[in-house]
């Protein structure tokens, strides 16, 4: 037979204390310790990208702006944002190298958009030499665009 059920009346709910970051127990690993905020060194670093041909230079963010002013002329929105550019390398010398692709094969512009980037990016001071690499693989679809992008067609 079963013991019977045991009924207790409780007048107030006690809740348990809330766990905060200052109550933690630190606890040492075996590499000598861990420190409070691990993040510390890493928060701490400065963006890389001072030379001009690295992304957050002066000359990569140029020939990134120059790339905004190019505009798609069935649609509103510029190549960039667009998605269009897949990839942009300048090197030390001022080679630039572009890599982008259009929304489909039969693009109306899919012979005259690669020249207009090569003129434009070439208009940029500092770039000597610019190569434009059109591809189709991985083919371009509106999941590349960015949310400026979207937000000016409507799609947000």
């Amino acid at each position: 037979m079963s013991e019977p059920i045991r009924i207790e009346e409780v007048e107030a709910e006690t809740k348990p204390p809330r766990a905060r970051v200052e109550d933690a127990v630190e606890t040492p690993v075996e590499t000598g310790g861990r420190q409070r905020d691990y993040l510390d060194g890493f928060l701490a670093q400065k963006p890389q990208g001072d030379a001009g041909h690295e992304p957050g230079g002066a000359l990569y963010e140029a020939i990134i702006d120059a790339l905004k002013e190019i505009y798609d002329p069935e649609i509103p929105v510029n190549i960039y944002e667009l998605g269009l550019i897949y990839n942009v390398e300048v090197t030390d010398g001022g080679h630039a190298v572009v890599t982008m692709t259009l929304t489909t094969p039969h693009c109306p512009v899919a012979e005259s958009m690669p020249a207009e980037v090569e003129l434009r990016v070439g208009s940029v001071p500092g770039v000597s030499i610019v190569d434009v690499n059109l591809v189709w693989d991985p083919p371009w679809d509106p999941a590349k665009m960015s949310d400026e992008a979207r937000l000016e067609l409507g799609m947000l």
